[in-house]
């Protein structure tokens, strides 16, 4: 033991010589001092340093090594949550990673000016059981004050070599400062990625003789790799995006290959042909898109009355939707196999999709599957393929000239419309008759909604009328989910009632909840007050009163990841209200008219008044799915105006 610590220490004094790390407890007297970060003054708390190392040590258990500093500058009480510090650790099959080293202290000024520290106490450091596969260390740092500096550095070690530690530059807060020192020994080949949208401002490569001793008198270089990035800005999420880690700027790190002992080199990083092969022949993937002995005596009945193919498949494809539950479970393989999941008519969407595609087989339909990342599980890395990568699977079935990816785990998604989870970028088809392939994840329709509007201003004052709303694609699947909530749907207007308090629902009328492949209808008429007595002068009411926008969701200056929305958005209100004769219009919504570049989608409202009739039409499309940070400026003053004309009322007044 004594030998490997020795050769520990070593190591890291070998990096030590190339890194930039900084003295720990001397926060500096402009640091003390600091009242705002110049940069962003809206931060709560600023990194003011932060430096890793991440080293491959010749330790037995444990050959990972990752050590951790950073002193945080805290500006205001809204960056004490800064202070509760989570360090999330792995383990897997009787290895885990473990913290060693660790201390933290809060310096503060009290008030006579004088510097006060309060060191971090190992009472106040807890280890926490996690799950199966997560531990974690948690601490507090202590006397947080508007002004303090807080500061801690602590070691990893881990067992997992082909984990070897990411670096985050990017976080909630803003870094003044952040560098990441690698030292890699030659017999490892690691592909390096660095994500975001944000600059190296240092990137160095340093060779250190002999720093590696794997044992059996062999001794290897080491490449010390240094990475810095200055002036970070804080990445702030904001709504309509996919997984932050695509956007985030960190640097990822995977084991390509490897050299053993003897010399020997071992490639990790694999083709798709050896993808494609492994999942083709895997128990738990492959074989299960071959079951199609499952379906055979079964098809004849699913597919009765079909004329053809496009009928056999939906039949199919609602079959298997109205057979199965799903147990919200995603993954790519099914580890119980498709058949136990059949008997038990629940599984994950690997039990269900799989099933999907071997029963679309047994229907004698091309049927490939197709596996991706949803939108919370990040980008996958298209270079260098890794099956983890991935964490769903869906079905494509081919008729004539057009292919359809289905996804059978929600019984209210209509056939070849993907649930907006499984939206992003690209999916890797895996066929079990050629080599598997990219295809793009798109939306098959559109989230579309029309309102048509007719009422009347009566002479008490009452205004009413019927609303028709007709919903299609994402919407009509959206509000199917919403609805479908309630145990009937008196419930769901009642809750609608309950929710628009200006307005009384008098009666309602529900058409093809259940049938996906409609539009989803729904009639109501409705009541609500224009004024409260008889011989009012002067009212208002606003138009905008359905599907209103009230608060712009794009707020940043700068925007630096795309606005995805999944799918491309249109709703359009058509309006008619007649008003008592004695009232004039005098003052209405001005029209508008605006269309964003690159053919992304426009705003129209229009109004007019002819005697006593006012007729009013909003038109708000979004043609794209995704819009370029570069759009970014022209999708936020769309939504300022959107907000801006849908405060707008019309005012009658009485005639003289």
């Amino acid at each position: 033991m004594k030998k490997h610590l020795l050769v520990y220490l070593l190591l890291l004094a070998g990096i030590n010589a190339h890194a930039q790390d900084f003295e720990f407890g001397k926060p500096t007297h402009e640091e003390l001092e600091m009242k705002t970060y110049s940069k962003d003054s809206s931060a709560n708390a600023v990194v003011l340093k932060e430096f890793g190392t991440a080293t491959i040590s010749s330790r037995d258990n444990t050959p990972l090594v990752f050590q951790y500093h950073v002193k945080i500058k805290i500006l205001n009480s809204k960056g004490f949550e800064h202070g509760d510090v989570l360090i999330r650790l792995h383990k897997q099959e009787g290895r885990e990673e473990t913290v060693e080293d660790l201390e933290g202290v809060t310096f503060s000024k009290d008030e006579n000016g004088l510097i006060r520290s309060a060191p971090l106490e190992k009472t106040s450091i807890y280890n926490i059981n996690k799950s199966q596969y997560i531990n974690q260390v948690k601490f507090a740092m202590p006397n947080l004050k508007e002004g303090s500096i807080i500061e801690y550095k602590y070691t990893l070690v881990s067992p997992f070599i082909f984990n070897f530690k990411s670096w985050n530059f990017q976080s909630d807060m803003p870094k003044i400062y952040s560098e990441y020192v690698a030292s890699i020994p030659a017999v490892y080949n690691y592909n390096v990625v660095l994500r975001g949208s944000k600059k190296l401002s240092k990137n160095t490569s340093d060779l250190a003789r002999d720093c590696f001793t794997p044992g059996g008198g062999l001794r290897a270089d080491c490449s010390v790799l240094t990475y810095a990035m200055a002036d970070v800005p804080a990445f702030v999420e904001e709504k309509y995006m996919t997984a932050p880690s695509n956007f985030v700027s960190a640097l990822y790190f995977e084991l390509s290959d490897y050299s053993d002992y003897n010399g020997v080199k071992h490639k990790l990083t694999k083709e798709w042909k050896d993808i494609d092969y492994e999942l083709k022949t895997n128990e738990m993937f492959g074989k299960q898109m071959k079951r199609k002995d499952l379906f055979k005596d079964k098809i004849a009945g699913i597919t009765q009355g079909a004329t053809d193919d496009l009928g056999k498949a939906k039949a199919v494809y609602l079959y298997l939707q109205k057979w199965f539950k799903w147990n919200e479970d995603y993954g790519v393989y099914s580890p119980g196999g498709i058949k136990k999941a059949l008997d038990h008519r629940t599984g994950s969407s690997a039990d269900i999709n799989l099933s999907l595609v071997s029963a679309l087989s047994a229907a004698g339909l091309p049927t490939e599957a197709v596996i991706l990342s949803t939108r919370d599980n990040g980008s996958v890395n298209k270079i260098f393929p890794v099956v983890s990568d991935f964490d769903y699977v869906v079905a494509q079935v081919e008729i004539g000239e057009k292919k359809y990816l289905l996804d059978a785990t929600d019984p209210l998604l209509p056939f070849g419309l993907l649930p907006v989870r499984c939206i992003n970028e690209q999916g890797r088809v895996i066929s079990l008759e050629k080599p598997s392939y990219w295809a793009d994840l798109k939306a098959s329709q559109k989230e579309s909604s029309l309102y048509t509007i007719t009422l009347n201003i009566e002479e008490n004052g009452k205004i009413k009328g019927t609303v028709n709303n007709y919903s299609f694609g994402y919407e009509a699947y959206n509000k199917r989910k919403k609805i479908k909530k309630f145990n009937s749907i008196d419930e769901y207007v009642e809750s609608l009632d309950d929710n628009m308090p200006k307005i009384k629902i008098l009666k309602s009328d529900v058409k093809n909840l259940d049938n996906n492949e409609l539009p989803l209808s729904e009639e109501y008429e409705i009541e609500m007050n224009a004024y409260e007595k008889p011989d009012e002068d002067r009212f208002s009411f606003n138009p905008f009163f359905l599907d209103r926008i009230t608060e712009n969701p794009f707020k940043l200056t700068d925007r630096t990841y795309p606005v995805d929305w999944g799918a491309p958005s249109e709703t359009k209100i058509m309006l008619r209200l007649n008003f008592p004769a004695q009232y004039e219009v005098i003052s209405k919504p001005t029209s508008v008219g605006l269309s964003l570049p690159l053919k992304g989608g426009r705003y129209i409202s229009q109004s007019s008044v002819d005697g006593n009739e006012f007729s009013f039409t909003e038109l708000k499309q979004l043609d794209k799915s995704v819009y370029e940070p570069e759009e970014y400026p022209y999708l936020k003053e769309l939504f300022n105006k959107i907000v801006q004309t849908e405060r707008t009322n019309i005012t009658f007044k009485k005639k003289k």
